[in-house]
């Protein structure tokens, strides 16, 4: 298909998905690197070969797993000219996005409480890297959350039908992804870990 045919709307529309796919490919990039320095690091000697993930992780794991089936929801309400139900998914969504990053700061607060800081005198570097892998993940569900506000904006001002919809779809496949990612990461981090 040549990407140079098509209405100013679908060059549009092409463009800003492209532009996001690129972004995505770097973010798998940056966290597969993350990963990449896990695994090399996990031969240190100092390395915590025994250490078990917070149940914090796992509750948020199903969260953010339900809040993109929630988010697909609120599309095919969308497709289908349902206002009222569309509305109830994205907020659900909204509401499931902020109890994830509740989660893991609980998740960390359980880490605190064994004894390891992120940094100082009673950090570790297994910890380290546990803590900088999910606090990233979690800048990026904060954007996706910023997204998922303006979706929730525009849907309101009813700006999106079930033929014009690119913000929102937009916004789902980043959404989709940074679940997809901490599902890799939590289970990254629970099996090689």
């Amino acid at each position: 298909m040549d990407l140079t045919q098509g209405t100013k709307q679908e060059k549009n529309s092409r463009a800003k998905k492209m532009m996001l796919w690129f972004g995505i490919i770097s973010l798998i990039m940056s966290f597969m690197g993350w990963t990449s320095a896990f695994i090399v690091s996990s031969s240190r000697p100092d390395w915590l070969s025994d250490f078990k993930l917070p149940n914090a992780f796992i509750i948020s794991t199903v969260v953010i797993v339900v809040s993109s089936i929630t988010f697909l929801l609120g599309k095919k309400a969308l497709e289908k000219g349902q206002h009222k139900a569309t509305s109830m998914y994205l907020l659900a969504t909204l509401v499931l996005g902020v109890v994830f990053i509740y989660n893991q700061f609980v998740g960390f607060r359980e880490i605190i409480d064994l004894g390891y800081n992120f940094t100082g005198p009673t950090s570790n570097i297994t910890m380290s890297y546990i803590y900088l892998i999910a606090l990233v993940h979690i800048l990026h569900v904060v954007v996706g959350l910023i997204c998922l506000l303006v979706v929730i904006y525009n849907h309101f001002k009813q700006k999106y039908t079930a033929t014009d919809m690119l913000g929102f779809e937009l916004a789902a496949t980043f959404w989709h992804f940074i679940d997809i990612l901490w599902v890799y990461l939590f289970l990254f981090l629970y099996f090689v870990g």
